[in-house]
């Protein structure tokens, strides 16, 4: 008998400077996202710690470093700390709508502040308008992209705050790459917002996950995931609940460490950047 899903071809990036750690290299395997079993095929290698980009699904593979650990969080239990719900109150205006995949010149306008503020130097810096079309566009799976407005005086739709362009999977929704406006002073928390949002937007949909991409141990920058509890990460053994004491031990480091003290090489990079695709190359 034929097997109806064809065993997936695995490839290697060339090693390239780590994003998030200074002096280490990073090397990632990756497969294509194709054909009628792509969508199937991106749900099981997100199970186990694969990430997407456009049509290429990849995961950290690196030598001497395991740094990047996949982490989750469990939306039907999750309970917002009251830092978090003072977030959730700011922002509770805001009119959100789910939109197909189809890239606008709003949205690539609000990317290119945020990556000027947040990410100057980072992978992304240099995506133009149809980079950004196609890290959008270019998919084989269930995505869409969610924007955030402020209502205006009639209640309409205004001025867009924020976008995250997001993945349907069986078990969850999985967070590509969010953006928003970081200049708005009384938007602030606009990012962690978003998070609450997918969390919510999950547990209504009876989704177990909500997948936020690599904690990387030793990078300030990505240690703002460590907040949402209870959270998993993927270990040689499977998904393991953080412990209350180990998470709360690291929440507290977080908030001990300002953002300008964050080693960020490049000036600095975001998990999940989907720019430098040609990196996935195939011999």
């Amino acid at each position: 008998m034929t097997a109806p899903v064809r065993f997936p071809r695995f490839f290697v990036t060339s090693p390239a400077p780590c994003p998030y750690l200074a002096g280490k290299t990073e090397r990632k395997v990756f497969t294509e996202l194709k054909g009628p079993h792509a969508e199937q095929l991106n749900d099981a290698l997100g199970r186990i710690g694969f990430r997407r980009s456009q049509t290429v699904a990849y995961r950290p593979s690196c030598i001497d470093c395991r740094a990047c650990v996949s982490v989750r969080v469990v939306a039907s239990e999750f309970r917002p700390s009251s830092t978090q719900r003072r977030e959730l109150r700011r922002n509770s205006d805001l009119i959100v709508t789910e939109c197909r995949p189809w890239a606008t010149a709003e949205q690539y306008a609000l990317l290119q502040r945020y990556l000027e503020a947040r990410h100057p130097g980072g992978g992304m810096a240099a995506m133009d308008e149809i980079d950004y079309a196609d890290m959008v566009e270019h998919t084989a799976v269930s995505s869409f992209v969610i924007e955030y407005r402020e209502p205006t005086e009639n209640g309409e739709p205004g001025r867009l705050v924020g976008a995250c362009l997001t993945d349907r999977q069986g078990d969850g929704l999985s967070m590509i790459y969010s953006f928003y406006d970081p200049e708005h002073k009384a938007r602030s928390g606009l990012g962690n917002y978003i998070i609450l949002d997918h969390i919510r937007r999950a547990a209504e949909a009876g989704l177990p996950y909500v997948y936020l991409g690599y904690w990387v141990e030793g990078s300030q920058r990505m240690q703002y995931k460590v907040r949402y509890r209870p959270l998993e990460r993927l270990g040689p053994t499977g998904w393991r609940r953080f412990s209350e004491e180990e998470q709360a031990s690291l929440i507290s480091d977080v908030a001990r460490k300002r953002r300008a003290e964050a080693d960020c090489p490049d000036g600095g990079s975001k998990d999940g950047t989907p720019g430098g695709h040609k990196q996935y190359k195939l011999a």
